[in-house]
């Protein structure tokens, strides 16, 4: 009998899923900002309650608990990081402020720079110098470090980056510089880049490093707090952590390299969607994900979500560590709607959980995208919300709208919560336009998989906009991204630098240096449980052409057992070569086939198998219409007209709906608006069609 639990913490809600042999238990709680992991706690008991176990019963039958955390994020949004001091080589102080020229926005001239992690006095440097080859041209002076580290200690540093130049190919001044910094600072944590992002370019590997730094000790200090609690409460086993390369891995392995967690929680959600829209033949996937306080977009494609490292930019700040893309936008159902400038703006500020939208009745008094929702008749006072943990009320609700937004725009309470529903409709459309567009993909060749708590709610209003046909709402999609943890493998996802010409390069080295991956990668996931048998190794090369500064990643060899590099050949070497102009054609338009690339290292995806949730698909059932339970008056876009009301628990396989309709599940509602139809198929999930109708 397997047993595992996916946890995703989110800024409204933290969300469950029991996967108990294969049947799926779904539950939520509100979130607890003041400290994160009493909503885990609540969450787990409430679990144990629906299975009639105490909750040392039910711990002590589970054999992961797999966790999404968002800590990493809302440090960097919150600017609640460590104060953080950076030790570089002489002459690099200012390359973390100067980053690449890259602006967010090109058309904004007023755009500031971030703010700054490491302000220049907690910049420091150190005389020494590595060459790119490794050989020591000047060797560290000790005093001069000593001297900077303890300017350092006078700042109340409590967490130091150490980025020196070349590090990647001999990091003995940075290990040196690390011994120093514990004997001058012994409380400090320390950040070394040669650990968190062993390779080339330099502002990357600074820039990823000083963000590790940042939010390492407030990411390590919730995860043993966590951890702890779980302990106590009779867990035996080692929590597993999303990662935001999709893949899950031991507290332990995240506690050198912290930032690996950033976006960890969205990335669930698009690990469970590949997974998803294959089963259900629709590998090609827009995963939009709208919860309390966000909204991500995301790409699977020929079902599956690749992580890429190097330009990745989160909260203006490059992580260049492998993370799934993911955008994230300000809007949620906790989105706040005020007027400034007398324009009608919707987020990126949440009421959160606490006190979180006026009609939670805790207090909130500034409305939201949930208030709007109501007050359009998209959610009831009557339905159970949250899977009836609490009901919503109107008091207070139009009085709010009132007060902060039709007053200044001179309509009424209903006009002015239409006003929020689309202008919130409209700015995620865009985030969509921006990541589809961006990466040269057109939406309409995509199916729309909606979830989240209000992603259902706005799925075929977007779709309809985006020009996209199909849209899939999973009944687990209120949890989603708690489920997709379950899917995720146990991975470890690491790069070597090696810079040399493709054709040059040491066949030795290459051995060398995948089985020095190997053999770490081995080791942490034996301290996980799992055998070296079972890992399936993913051998890459990043390549580039000459002159250029990013590399493309190549797909060499996979084997199962990590210890296996009997590929490794000049036949190999050629055939990677090959690949890599092929790569580089179909993604960017064009090749330079005359020009040899160079190797600028190589990755190794180290994972493990595990028991996957139940995704399926099909359409076996006889159709027939479904029965309503009701009508309510609703605005689903046209204003406001009868529509049916259908209870999600009692529709079956087979079961079709018409708009205009509402479908009210236990954690989420789902919108039919003008136009579409839903049926249920054989897995009980959502599949929503345009059906041209008016």
């Amino acid at each position: 009998m397997t047993c595992r639990v996916g946890v995703d913490i989110g800024g409204t809600f933290t969300d469950f899923a029991l996967l108990r042999d294969g049947k799926v238990t779904l539950e939520k709680t509100l979130s607890t900002p003041q400290d994160r992991s009493l909503a885990v706690m609540t969450g787990l008991e409430k679990l144990a309650t629906r299975e009639g176990q105490t909750l040392a019963e039910f711990l002590g039958g589970v054999e992961e608990i797999i966790h999404g955390t968002t800590v990493a994020d809302n440090t960097l949004i919150e600017m609640t990081g460590a104060l953080t001091g950076l030790l570089t080589t002489e002459g690099f102080r200012d390359e973390i402020e100067l980053r690449r020229g890259y602006k967010e926005d090109i058309w904004d001239v007023r755009l500031e720079p971030p703010p700054q992690i490491v302000p220049r006095r907690r910049r420091l440097t150190v005389p020494e110098r590595v060459l790119f080859d490794g050989s020591i041209y000047r060797a560290l002076d000790e005093d001069a470090a000593r001297a900077a580290i303890r300017r350092l200690a006078k700042q109340g540093v409590e967490s130091v980056a150490i980025s020196l130049l070349f590090s990647f190919t001999n990091p003995v001044h940075e290990r040196r510089l690390a011994e120093l910094v514990a004997e001058e600072i012994p409380e400090a944590e320390i950040s070394l880049s040669h650990e968190v992002l062993p390779r080339a370019p330099e502002f990357e590997r600074t820039s990823t490093t000083v963000v590790n730094a940042y939010v390492g000790p407030r990411v390590s200090r919730y995860l043993d707090r966590l951890s702890e609690r779980l302990h106590q409460a009779g867990f035996q086993r080692e929590l597993l952590v999303m990662q935001s390369s999709g893949g899950v891995m031991t507290r332990e392995y995240l506690r050198q390299s912290p930032i690996r967690v950033l976006a960890s929680g969205p990335a669930g959600g698009v690990v469970g969607g590949a997974h998803l829209g294959s089963a259900k033949d629709a590998p090609d996937l827009l995963c939009v994900d709208m919860g309390g306080t966000s909204y991500d977009v995301s790409v699977v494609q020929s079902g599956a979500a690749p992580a890429r490292s190097g330009w990745n930019w989160h909260h203006r700040y490059l992580v260049a560590v492998p993370m799934v893309a993911v955008e994230t936008l300000g809007a949620g159902g906790g989105s706040i709607c005020r007027v400034q400038n007398r324009a009608l703006q919707v987020g990126p500020e949440s009421a959160g959980a606490d006190p979180g939208p006026v009609c939670y009745g805790r207090g909130g008094e500034l409305p939201t995208v949930t208030d709007a929702n109501l007050v359009m008749g998209l959610l009831s006072e009557r339905s159970e919300f949250a899977g009836g943990s609490f009901q919503l009320t109107r008091r207070g609700v139009d009085q709010a709208f009132e007060r902060h937004v039709a007053k200044s725009l001179g309509c009424s309470v209903e006009e002015a919560a239409f006003d929020a529903w689309r202008v919130v409709n409209a700015n995620m459309t865009q985030a969509v336009q921006r990541s589809t567009a961006g990466r040269g993909i057109d939406p309409r060749d995509l199916t729309l998989l909606a979830y989240g708590g209000n992603g259902p709610v706005f799925a075929a209003i977007q779709a309809q906009e985006l020009g996209i046909g199909r849209v899939l709402v999973p009944r687990s999609s209120p949890t989603f991204s708690a489920l997709g943890a379950l899917a995720a493998r146990p991975t470890i996802d690491e790069e070597r630098s090696y810079i040399v010409a493709a054709r040059n390069a040491d066949l030795e080295q290459l051995r060398r240096l995948w089985r020095e991956l190997s053999e770490r990668a081995a080791r942490y996931l034996k301290d996980a449980g799992f055998a070296s048998a079972e890992v399936s190794a993913l051998h890459q090369l990043n390549l580039r052409y000459p002159g250029q500064n990013w590399s493309l990643t190549v797909e060499v060899a996979e084997r199962l057992g990590n210890n296996d590099i009997d590929f490794v050949s000049a036949e190999m070497r050629d055939t990677a070569i090959e690949r890599f102009h092929r790569q580089h054609e179909r993604e960017y338009g064009h090749l330079r086939a005359e020009e040899e690339p160079e190797i600028t290292g190589v990755r190794l995806i180290s994972s493990v198998a595990v028991p996957q949730p139940p995704f399926r698909g099909g359409f076996s059932a006889p159709v027939r219409e479904a029965s309503p339970t009701g009508t309510r008056r609703a605005n689903l876009g046209n204003g406001f007209e009868p529509a049916q009301i259908f209870h999600g628990p009692e529709l079956e396989p087979g079961h079709r709906m018409k708009s205009p309709a509402i479908i009210e599940e236990t954690f989420t509602t789902i919108v039919l608006y003008p136009g579409w139809e839903a049926r249920v198929d054989d897995a009980g999930d959502y599949i929503l069609e345009a059906n041209g109708s008016d």
